[in-house]
């Protein structure tokens, strides 16, 4: 971890396949280059989304893994900008 680099950002929404609850204190790391199926914070267009990066033959998705929401291809006129990577998830039990 790179304290400097280091936010903690409430999960609004889940994404059970990777563990994370809605209200779960993500703990991101801005200092962390994504690499493929990276889960990340990710600023599309000016808004902000967690999802999973990954890098296809056709391009980038940001895969959602939940159940209400779908993958976003992110196409070539879109601004995408990775803030930063989700190292943990805490939530209660």
């Amino acid at each position: 971890m790179h304290r400097e680099a280091t936010f903690f950002v409430t999960a609004t929404g889940s994404m059970p396949d990777f563990g994370i609850r809605n209200g779960d204190l993500l703990v991101v790391d801005r200092a962390i280059d994504p690499v493929d199926q990276s889960i990340v914070v990710a600023v599309i267009d000016g808004d902000f989304t967690v999802r999973q990066l990954c890098h296809t033959p056709e391009g980038i998705v940001l895969r959602a893994a939940s159940d209400g929401s779908e993958d976003l291809h992110i196409g070539k006129d879109q601004d995408l900008s990775v803030w930063g990577v989700v190292r943990w998830s805490i939530h209660r039990v």
